[in-house]
């Protein structure tokens, strides 16, 4: 299975993209694993970074509603 984000070649993830850091967060506000999302161990990183500046910022919420 190849990343989603290797396919559409992008290379920075934003924390500001929330509609996209959401598709990555479960139900319960925890990120998902890369066997469950599909991503690459760099977009991985990446995004788990993202996610986690969002919720310092109140972006996203560290508890889904």
């Amino acid at each position: 299975m190849e990343c989603m984000l290797c396919k559409r070649n992008i290379n920075d993830i934003d924390f500001r993209e929330t509609i996209l850091l959401k598709r990555y967060i479960s139900g319960l506000g925890k990120i998902r694993a890369r066997t469950k999302t599909g991503l690459c161990a760099t977009h991985q990183r990446h995004t788990a970074k993202a996610i986690k500046r969002a919720r310092h910022l109140g972006l996203l919420s560290s508890v889904s509603k």
